[in-house]
């Protein structure tokens, strides 16, 4: 199933770092993470123990927003297998690319310049 994980086409998700921008408009990151307790009454997410039915609500409402998103995005010729396969791949590429990226600053670091300097040398955009 997807999750809103992300909001603006330009953010990064605040699970796994995924550039939002990669995915196709309207996907969404599946990526999970761990539920923190909040500091009102360890309660995960702020839940409160005096509104489990509220709780309940809200997590149905959330359930029929993702289905109607699931919904519009098969319409649009998308599969949900397809779409897995895709964020999974850009997963992946945001884990190299974040590999590349330490190995850069480490290199900086021992050279003693900016990371910024060595994009040439390894034919990279600013951009990238």
């Amino acid at each position: 199933m997807m999750r809103t994980d992300h909001q603006g086409a330009d953010a990064q998700c605040r699970s796994c770092s995924l550039v939002v921008s990669a995915l196709p408009q309207g996907v969404r990151c599946s990526a999970r993470r761990a539920k923190r307790p909040s500091s009102k009454g360890g309660q995960a997410d702020g839940a409160s123990e005096d509104s489990p039915h509220l709780d309940i609500q809200k997590l149905k409402e959330k359930r029929d927003v993702l289905d109607k998103e699931i919904s519009q995005l098969i319409s649009e010729g998308y599969s949900v297998d397809e779409l897995e396969d895709h964020i999974s791949q850009l997963h992946e590429y945001n884990d190299i690319k974040d590999a590349g990226q330490m190995l850069l600053g480490k290199l900086a670091v021992i050279r003693g310049v900016a990371t910024k300097e060595l994009y040439p040398e390894f034919g990279l955009d600013m951009s990238d």
